[in-house]
């Protein structure tokens, strides 16, 4: 009996399933089919069908009711207990895609908070309460790692990154400066000035990995130079407060210069060869996002547009 009942839930359907159920607890064909929004031939024929399969009769056919036999009491509290499960799938499915519940994972750019990324965050959590959010504020080297290896569904990025096994969707351009406390200095800033300049930068744990240093570093290596810092701190709203003390000098993105970090007595100079940062969105190539980082991703590129709009407008008043 135990190798016909698992012979049943192996083959069976669940649709053919809950017509059994339904038929054992209803007791007629016909009050099961009027359940289950279906015609007492199909229901019948689904029962017939079952049982000529496995050669066995689910149902003993009374005058007035439907009586189960010894296989359809075996197959009964199996089927039951898994149309429950299927139904708590189905509930728990909804639920997710709906945004009732559910995970929203991403990695931000250690500067995020200069894109209005905290807006972004607030605006998602009023919408969605229910679904929890995993944030990971880390340099851009790291958030694609992060991607890449699957412990973080999608993150927003500075260009550029190691993009093996990435899908990348660039958002944002913003110009990279350079900090200065020193009356002396006037721009454009070359290479060469920085490259002589008493260097203070951030993101030390990245280091070299950073997007920005890298960039200025193939610019100074490409012409015989070395970038050698002489300070490095994490926290780019530290390095700034250096450059104030006149400790020395670095060099940021304008929504960083622009942002109510930027201490007094700082200037900010463009560089001879202009560089920009580039803010993206990355995901992994080969992995779907699930609903709610997909829509977390969805209000990110909406907050980056908004914000870049609004950027244009106050640069040019």
């Amino acid at each position: 009996m135990r190798l016909l009942l698992s012979c049943f839930t192996m083959a069976l359907s669940l649709i053919q399933l809950r017509v059994f159920v339904a038929s054992a607890q209803c007791g007629s064909f016909t009050a099961a089919a009027k359940e289950l929004h279906m015609s007492q031939p199909t229901v019948s024929e689904t029962i017939r069908r079952i049982e000529e399969q496995y050669g066995t009769p689910l149902f003993v056919r009374g005058a007035r009711k439907l009586t189960l036999t010894t296989p359809g009491e075996e197959l009964m509290p199996l089927a039951e207990q898994t149309l429950a499960s299927a139904d708590g799938a189905d509930r728990a499915l909804k639920s997710v895609t709906g945004l009732q519940s559910g995970v929203a994972s991403i990695g931000l750019l250690r500067n995020a908070k200069y894109y209005a990324t905290t807006d972004l965050l607030t605006s998602f959590h009023s919408r969605y309460p229910n679904v929890r959010l995993r944030v990971v504020g880390v340099n851009s080297a790291d958030v694609a790692d992060l991607v890449r290896e699957g412990t973080l569904e999608a993150g927003l990025v500075v260009l550029p990154v190691d993009t093996r096994e990435l899908s990348v969707t660039p958002l944002l351009k913003d110009e990279v400066v350079y900090a200065t406390a020193y009356p002396w200095r006037t721009g454009p800033v070359s290479v060469e000035d920085m490259a002589a300049a008493k260097l203070i930068l951030y993101d030390a744990h990245a280091g070299w990995r950073d997007p920005t240093r890298r960039q200025l570093a193939e610019r100074a290596l490409l012409k015989g130079l070395t970038l050698r810092p002489l300070i490095e701190v994490e926290q780019v709203d530290t390095a700034l407060e250096l450059v104030a003390a006149g400790a020395g000098e670095t060099f940021v993105s304008r929504a960083v210069a622009d942002s109510s970090i930027a201490p007094p007595g700082v200037r900010y100079l463009p560089l001879e060869d202009p560089l920009y940062d580039t803010v993206a969105l990355i995901k992994k190539e080969s992995s779907m996002l699930s609903p709610a980082t997909r829509e977390l991703a969805r209000l990110a590129r909406e907050t980056l547009a908004t914000f870049r709009t609004a950027e244009s407008a106050h640069r040019t008043t």
